[in-house]
């Protein structure tokens, strides 16, 4: 693909476009790699997009809050802004993961009613507005450079690392897979089900929390419009990296394959002049596809 949209692609090739690619995917990103897990882990978090706008608007009021009730000044009050909205990112995925564990109820339907909920906290909070009391040097960590190679996708790559480090090289990685792929399995090893389940659902909601962070710092606000349909890239990018929707199977190398690949297709898209209602059509297609495909491969692998 970027082969392709170096040779026809115009104005692919230059550096301010790559650069803009790896910004551009840096916040769903994060994300996925939290997804990845949760989906190799057999379960499903629809709530990632509405956790984002959360995290902007508490990270906008509580350094405003700061700054009125206490006189701190913005620049020290946004780090009790960033610590506020991790800290309820973890909260909410704690309580996702206790809702599946302690009382069997889907993911897919305790995330889906967490979207309306979070979204609904953050307008509430922000009354429907953007909150804009952040401090300038808070736009580095959305808008900033080292060199030439953007904050956000240095961030990206971070995590990155350590999200593949966890499921590659540590017992809980392991036990993640075992989890997804065979739960009776993993039970009769002796794996604590219930903890593996809720570890994974509150990293996905911290990750969707620090994409918050970064999206906030990038506009320099917090909005409860921020992240509409971002659940639906970072689960584009999972699948097509290779994850099954069943748990078992993915690669965190897999995933972020997936979301260049996506980030590319999108770039080129917009290259070539392709108006958005179309994108809409060629990004549920590639999930679709990526399903399709996956499903065929299992079903191949079973009759072996």
């Amino acid at each position: 693909m970027i082969i392709f949209c170096l040779l026809f692609a115009p104005g692919f090739s230059r550096f301010s476009n790559l650069i803009g690619i790896l910004r551009a995917v840096s916040i769903t990103g994060v994300i996925a790699f939290g997804m990845t897990m949760v989906i190799i882990g057999g379960e499903i978090d629809l709530s990632v997009g509405s956790s984002i706008a959360l995290s902007a608007v508490i990270v906008a009021w509580v350094t405003g809050f700061m700054n009125r009730k206490f006189g701190m000044p913005m620049e020290t009050g946004v780090l009790f802004g960033i610590f506020s909205s991790l800290s309820v990112g973890l909260i909410v995925g704690f309580f996702n993961g206790i809702m599946r564990t302690k009382f069997k109820m889907p993911s897919f339907i305790i995330t889906l009613a967490m979207l309306n909920v979070l979204y609904g906290l953050a307008a509430i909070i922000s009354r429907g507005f953007p909150l804009t009391t952040l401090p300038p040097w808070y736009k580095i960590l959305g808008a900033g450079t080292i060199g030439r190679v953007p904050v956000p996708a240095i961030l990206l790559v971070c995590v990155f690392i350590v999200v593949f480090v966890i499921m590659n090289y540590t017992r809980f990685g392991r036990e993640v897979y075992a989890v997804g792929g065979n739960l009776e399995a993993a039970r009769l090893s002796g794996i604590n089900i219930n903890k593996v389940k809720i570890i994974i659902m509150m990293a996905v909601q911290l990750l969707a929390a620090f994409a918050g962070v970064i999206l906030s710092a990038q506009v320099q606000s917090g909005s409860s419009t921020f992240g509409r349909g971002y659940e639906i890239d970072v689960i584009s990018a999972v699948i097509v990296g290779g994850a099954s929707l069943n748990g078992g199977i993915g690669k965190v190398w897999g995933t972020f394959i997936g979301i260049v690949f996506l980030g590319v297709i999108m770039n080129a898209m917009t290259l070539f002049g392709v108006d958005d209602y179309t994108k809409y059509v060629v990004r549920g297609s590639l999930i679709l596809g990526a399903v399709l495909l996956n499903t065929i491969q299992q079903e191949r692998l079973k009759k072996a």
